[in-house]
């Protein structure tokens, strides 16, 4: 059975719909991956798409959205590193990633961030394939 994620950070712009994009690509037999943000925003960032279609993740039909519109219930909630107070989301593991956000910076910055979050992603997908989460 996979396990329901949701990658969460302010805008659902940039990190949080990169990871989400990494986990369907990476992890699709175990993960159900979500990505939402606490507050509105217009795009996913154009630097966050270009970059993930350089590593082959198609981002171009992701758009941000809120906490309301992923499910109640998930099994695990990662938190960007932006400082969020989610609201109560009913889990079963959650973590903080304490990721850097690029937006406003360079693409390299992109780019760093981009492979941050594969390597985490990855090393999640690991932890539940070997029964840890």
């Amino acid at each position: 059975m996979k396990k329901k994620v949701a990658f969460v950070c302010v805008h659902n712009s940039c990190r949080s719909q990169m990871a989400e994009g990494w986990a369907k690509k990476l992890g699709n037999d175990v993960l159900e991956a979500y990505s939402a943000g606490t507050e509105n925003y217009s795009e996913v960032k154009p630097k966050a798409v270009e970059v993930m279609e350089e590593a082959k993740v198609d981002m171009s039909s992701h758009y941000p959205k809120l906490l309301s519109d992923i499910p109640k219930k998930i099994d695990i909630l990662i938190t960007m590193g932006c400082n969020v107070v989610c609201p109560y989301i009913p889990c079963s593991h959650s973590e903080d990633w304490g990721l850097d956000d690029p937006s406003g910076g360079p693409i390299e910055g992109f780019r760093e961030t981009r492979d941050i979050i594969k390597d985490k992603v990855d090393d999640l997908i690991k932890r539940i394939k070997n029964n840890e989460l």
